[in-house]
């Protein structure tokens, strides 16, 4: 569905991606007011040298989302901080690679969107997180507005708590100051690291762009699907939740 739904997007858009066996390409986000690879042209140098591709930048700021549409619909790889605009992961063709960029302090096993996405049956993607492990490598923004990282508006004891953790606890989203603070820094690419974790996560040079879309039939919707709650006494309670299985799970071998 979700194929469909890029596919039925690219043609509202006018945009077509003619398939080229010979120019596979490497695409990496660029962000111009927040969450910045600060090394960029580094790591464009780095991965066209190390997968001998073409590598080439878009922006939200610079260019329509038509044309960045375009672009990444006959992308290789795609390569970006995590933020919204990795949304256009599902624009990728089958067998494309998703690279996800994580500042210092976020753990990428809690923030897991584009792995669910790139995950789903028929997307055919696949999907590496790298994380910035060094503080160094980090430039954070304490001073700025609450909804842009800053924390100057919180209690010392706090701000000196949060510029001292390590890592963002688990928490509710998205107006946790400590995440925002994390997840706004900019972020010098180790880059020896990030072609580690791409290198394990790729194993060989990928074929891309080849692989055929799954051919598989899943179970059609849960049907009449009900929940209810009784008290029992004053400190018992019970869930009672019901439904109806699928129509053709009794076709399917699971």
């Amino acid at each position: 569905e979700i194929r469909q739904f890029a596919s039925a997007m690219m043609k509202r858009m006018n945009v077509s991606v003619e398939e080229k066996r010979d120019d596979d390409y490497i695409v990496v986000f660029s962000r111009s007011t927040n969450r910045l690879i600060l090394n960029e042209a580094e790591l464009i140098l780095a991965l066209a040298q190390e997968f001998q591709m073409r590598t080439v930048t878009v922006s939200l700021d610079e260019q329509s989302f038509a044309s960045i549409v375009q672009i990444i619909g006959g992308a290789s790889v795609l390569v970006s901080m995590h933020g919204a605009q990795l949304i256009t992961s599902v624009f990728l063709p089958r067998g494309a690679v998703m690279v996800e960029l994580f500042p210092y302090g976020i753990n990428p096993e809690h923030y897991t969107p584009y792995k669910t996405l790139a995950s789903l049956p028929g997307m055919d993607l696949q999907y590496i997180a790298w994380r910035n492990t060094v503080e160094e490598n980090s430039v954070a923004y304490p001073d700025r507005s609450w909804d842009q990282g800053g924390i100057a508006h919180l209690e010392k004891e706090e701000q000196d708590r949060i510029i001292s953790s390590k890592e963002v606890p688990r928490h509710l989203c998205c107006r946790n100051p400590e995440w925002l603070y994390r997840i706004y820094q900019d972020t010098i690419i180790d880059v020896p690291s990030f072609m580690e974790v791409v290198r394990e996560g790729l194993k060989v040079k990928p074929n891309l762009k080849k692989a055929k879309a799954a051919s598989s039939v899943h179970p059609g919707r849960v049907r009449d699907h009900k929940c209810q709650t009784s008290v029992q006494a004053a400190n018992e309670a019970q869930l009672t939740v019901s439904w109806q299985i699928p129509w053709n799970l009794k076709y399917l071998k699971v």
